[in-house]
């Protein structure tokens, strides 16, 4: 999708100072699971998806993280409308949500758990979900593994 041009020097300079990956959120989403002891890959593709990535993926137990920027992909909490060149925005932003929901249904269909968050959420907070949500993982698949294992 091409822009319009820029409605100012400073919002393009501002524009393309923006990152869409090794975010603070993630970088520090990422540090407290590691210091926890937990292991994972960064930036890892999602099956079936080209040019499609999972910001944090737990491969072994196939759990992904993606931490969503508010402006970037809608938050109901701080989601801003530009006002120069409204509708390209808008019409761009909705692509950004449609291709999140398009994203998860991939990973669910590939059996992976998938957790989304913003990035305004307290990242001790988010390192505690995901830390459940692994540890619940690896505890299905030992259960899963037991199970299948006996008639083998």
């Amino acid at each position: 999708m091409r822009g319009p041009s820029p409605s100012s020097p400073d919002v393009s300079a501002r524009m393309s100072r923006q990152t869409n990956r090794d975010t603070g959120a993630e970088r520090a989403v990422r540090q407290l699971l590691h210091a926890s002891g937990y292991r994972y890959r960064v930036h890892y593709p999602v099956p079936g998806m080209r040019r499609r990535k999972i910001d944090i993926a737990f491969t072994r137990v196939r759990v992904a993280v993606l931490i969503d920027g508010c402006f970037w992909h809608g938050c109901p909490e701080h989601a801003t409308s530009p006002k120069a060149n409204a509708e390209w925005w808008r019409q761009k932003l909705d692509r950004n949500i449609q291709r999140d929901r398009e994203t998860n249904a991939q990973l669910l269909a590939e059996g992976w758990t998938v957790l989304r968050f913003w990035e305004h959420e307290s990242p001790d907070a988010v390192m505690r979900q995901v830390a459940a949500a692994v540890e619940q993982e690896k505890a299905d698949q030992g259960k899963r593994a037991t199970k299948g294992g006996a008639g083998r």
